[in-house]
């Protein structure tokens, strides 16, 4: 079972040029708000996999997880689920002609807990649904439209009163 680590210090792997290690650890993230929507990892902790890479002058970082996410749909207001696969690499280079530094790693320490967090939030889904078919909210009286049937549902059609001025205008 991978232990608990929310920051790691690289210098320990002591790695020479061209050597990588994978590691395996277990993260907390903290909860997100997504639209003003609390959104929790499951457990609060996730099963990562590391791989870090030492180069010339710096590290090469993969980090590779699936977080099982829970919180609102986005569409009704049930309770969703989706297992979000993470994917991120960083580079962190100093002293080279481009410089390249990881906003995660300071004097060698990788803040592994802030860098998944952020990385679980550049893979989230544009919507966060609790079905693929969700249908939502009726838009006029809320009714939740995966209660009702296809063609149970409907309101009298009337033009929008907010376009009635509209209706005064004279166009040649």
């Amino acid at each position: 079972m991978p232990q608990r680590a929310d920051t790691l210090d690289l210098e320990t792997l002591e790695l020479r040029p061209g050597e990588g290690k994978t590691l395996d650890a277990n993260v907390r993230i903290e909860p997100l708000a997504l639209g003003g929507q609390p959104y929790a990892v499951e457990s609060n902790e996730v099963e990562t996999r590391l791989d870090v890479s030492r180069t010339l002058s710096g590290y090469a970082l993969r980090l590779r997880f699936d977080a099982p996410l829970r919180g609102a749909c986005m569409l009704c207001v049930a309770d969703a689920r989706a297992v979000v696969g993470v994917d991120a690499r960083e580079i962190d280079q100093p002293g080279e002609g481009e410089e390249l530094h990881s906003p995660y790693l300071e004097d060698g320490t990788l803040e592994l807990a802030g860098w998944a967090r952020d990385a679980l939030v550049l893979a989230l889904p544009t919507k966060v649904l609790c079905r693929e078919d969700c249908r939502g909210l009726c838009g006029v009286c809320g009714a939740d439209l995966n209660q009702i049937g296809a063609g149970e549902h409907h309101h009298e059609e009337g033009p929008d009163p907010r376009w009635a001025k509209l209706g005064e205008l004279k166009l040649r």
